[in-house]
């Protein structure tokens, strides 16, 4: 009963915080929206960034203080505000983000990852996330590409162009590159080669290689794992989980992987598949020491 209670309190926050933070955030986007000047626009994209830097630390510090601190990060190496970054990231629960979130909150540039078309409808964060310059991908089954073969590449397109955003001050983009949130039942299905993760998807990492190669040149491989039980976000606001784990390593991306053409470059996809694939294996190395 007391949990619920403090999953109740911890949820009035959240929701009080989210209308206050995006509503001020909604009005700086309009100025955004009607000034088409890219300085002005480059400001104003700052503030919109501090605005949502300031409402992770709100929801980050409550969460803390009706719970305790449950987020123990084992390590972490020197990190800037002023470099670019890509972090790699295994995916289990839909509160990854949060603890994510709480983790690099102004230790490194704001956390940028990829969102589903869809999830621009979702009250209030969805035109967050629009002003803040997520990218939105589209995705297209093989039918519709089969009906409409030149839709072929545009979801590619897309990433392409939210990434030239990123351009203009350091930004962090984050990608689960299984592609979606791990379960036992999903790892038989695919008969992935790890025992904790499902098998890497390296489109998504290998257009932001290419796109922003000039900036991004450091990779973070993050591990998050949750001891017992991975949480549900209803359990995550009321605390009901023993711990989350978080461990960060730094890397340097080859260079051989920068301002590649992922499109129509067989040679580079088949490099980085290559690359990722030895994360993968020391990911899943550590996932092991955590749960056995």
């Amino acid at each position: 009963m007391i949990q619920q209670i403090k999953g109740l309190l911890a949820t009035t926050v959240f929701v009080t915080n989210t209308v206050v933070m995006v509503s001020v955030l909604l009005l700086f986007a309009v100025f955004k929206l009607l000034l088409p000047v890219t300085t002005i626009r480059v400001v104003v994209s700052k503030i919109l960034v501090w605005i949502a830097e300031s409402w992770i630390q709100v929801n980050s510090t409550a969460h803390r203080w009706i719970h305790g601190n449950k987020i123990i990060v084992d390590e972490m190496p020197k990190l800037s505000k002023d470099q670019w970054y890509l972090v790699v990231a295994n995916h289990q629960s839909t509160v990854d983000i949060p603890v994510l979130q709480a983790v690099f909150n102004k230790k490194i540039p704001f956390l940028k990852f990829f969102l589903k078309q869809e999830l621009i409808w979702v009250p209030f964060l969805g035109l967050a996330w629009w002003a803040l310059d997520f990218p939105f991908m589209k995705r297209y089954s093989r039918e519709t590409l089969a009906k409409k073969p030149h839709l072929k590449g545009k979801d590619m397109e897309q990433t392409q162009k939210s990434c030239e955003k990123f351009k203009y001050f350091p930004t962090t983009v984050i990608n689960f590159v299984e592609g979606t949130r791990f379960t036992q039942i999903k790892q038989q299905q695919q008969n992935s080669p790890y025992q904790y993760l499902l098998k890497p998807k390296a489109g998504g990492i290998g257009f932001v290689m290419g796109a922003m190669g000039s900036q991004m040149r450091t990779l973070l491989l993050v591990t998050v794992a949750y001891p017992q039980r991975v949480p549900t976000v209803w359990q995550y606001l009321c605390g009901n989980f023993k711990a989350a784990h978080v461990r960060c390593e730094k890397t340097v991306i080859p260079e051989a992987l920068l301002n590649k053409n992922y499109q129509n470059d067989d040679n580079f996809k088949r490099e980085l598949f290559k690359w990722c694939e030895d994360l993968w294996y020391k990911q899943d190395g550590r996932l092991k020491s955590y749960y056995e």
